[in-house]
């Protein structure tokens, strides 16, 4: 356990850096698409009122108040997740394959530890992990101060005010990230451990067999996909909509979600440990 832990400090270390400027990233272009959101709606809002020699009241009559949700479906609070996100997914490739390439092969020492290759597997997975969680922390501390700009630039009467777990549940993103229940919470973050386990069985495939391994990949997270989708492509083949409860359905996909990740784990340590080249 002990091995396992100074190696998952190592994955994390070995990223802080590029991390610490994503979240700056978000935190930063975000920052600033709130007061360009509500800038550019306060200054439409007081040239229409000097043009038409409007008052507030009719100004709202005609165009409505502004919503913080305006600002958070908008490129500027989207565009910085997108960002963090793929830069994420290709650490999932970078975790890995960085390990071969450079001066000094790192994957030589790192095979060589005193430890079960199982530590190496699930450090790289939970450092991944946790940058999510991290990320996603960070986005539910920041939103509410976001929201608190959003008042001090936007004026009382023009503005619609939404508590901020209103405007999280209102949103497709934020929905997706911070699930409004913890067996919600399990379902979508148990999907993203299962998908990084197959990228992880995926690009061991590639390092043992080299080109038939990419082949081999390819095949493998095709087949995982196709195991997880079947009660949906099942049901619609034979025009049952409604073969399964929504609970019964659920349970499925549980269960087809941890065969497919128990099959990665095996395979990934299997090829980490018998058929990885260095």
């Amino acid at each position: 356990m002990n091995h396992f832990f100074k190696l998952l400090n190592f994955e994390i270390n070995r990223f802080i850096k590029i991390y610490a400027s994503l979240l700056a990233i978000v935190i930063i272009i975000q920052t600033i698409g709130v007061a360009v959101v509500s800038n550019s709606f306060v200054n439409r809002a007081n040239e229409m009122m000097m043009e038409n020699r409007w008052t507030q009241e009719e100004f709202i009559k005609s165009n409505g108040k502004m919503s913080f949700s305006e600002f958070m479906n908008s490129f500027w609070f989207a565009g910085p997740i997108a960002i963090a996100a793929t830069a994420l997914i290709f650490y999932i490739f970078l975790i890995w394959y960085r390990e071969w390439y450079g001066k000094n092969t790192f994957i030589y020492r790192l095979l060589m530890l005193p430890a079960s290759r199982y530590s190496i597997y699930f450090a790289k997975a939970l450092a991944i992990f946790l940058m999510v969680l991290g990320l996603v922390g960070v986005q539910i501390l920041v939103l509410p101060l976001e929201n608190e700009l959003f008042k001090v630039i936007v004026p009382n009467a023009l503005r619609e005010v939404l508590a901020v777990k209103d405007l999280i549940y209102t949103n497709a993103i934020t929905m997706v990230l911070i699930p409004s229940t913890f067996t919600q919470f399990l379902l979508h973050y148990s999907a993203g451990l299962m998908a990084v386990f197959t990228l992880f069985t995926a690009i061991l495939m590639e390092r043992s067999y080299r080109f038939k391994g990419i082949i081999f990949g390819v095949l493998y997270c095709a087949a995982v996909l196709a195991l997880f989708s079947a009660p949906l492509f099942i049901a619609a083949m034979l025009d049952m909509g409604n073969m399964l409860y929504p609970m019964e359905f659920l349970m499925v996909e549980i269960v087809l979600g941890f065969i497919a990740s128990v099959c990665s784990i095996l395979i990934g340590h299997q090829l980490l440990t018998k058929k990885v080249s260095v």
